[in-house]
């Protein structure tokens, strides 16, 4: 599956940047989800990996809608709550993989790309 490739070079993507993967596939009891989560030296990240075959209808960020950020930041809340504490600091990356047939993958990570959804992370 074209998503689960994305995730793995993402998670791949991270640690080859110094970042130490916590959690692939995070499924919050109760609904919300979250890629990838990661920790960023002091920074807790929760991520969104879009993977796309081309970029005939925008890049993949594009697709993160409201939608999509309640979800990952309902799924953001849970994990914070398993934890027991907040964490000092915490934000919503996106990576962005474009798997073009024939050509290295692109992999583009917007670092805070967007911010928690209302009502949430309280």
């Amino acid at each position: 599956m074209i998503g689960d490739l994305g995730e793995d070079l993402a998670r791949r993507w991270f640690w080859a940047n110094g970042m130490k993967v916590l959690y692939q596939q995070f499924v919050a009891p109760g609904g919300g989800e979250v890629d990838i989560v990661v920790r960023d030296r002091d920074i807790l990240v929760f991520c969104e990996v879009k993977t796309r075959t081309s970029k005939k209808f925008g890049t993949p960020s594009e697709a993160v809608d409201r939608g999509k950020m309640k979800l990952i930041t309902k799924g953001a809340n849970a994990w914070i709550r398993e934890l027991g504490f907040m964490p000092l600091k915490f934000r919503f990356d996106i990576i962005e993989v474009v798997l073009i047939e024939g050509q290295r993958p692109e992999i583009n990570h917007i670092e805070n790309a967007f911010q928690s959804a209302p009502r949430l992370l309280a």
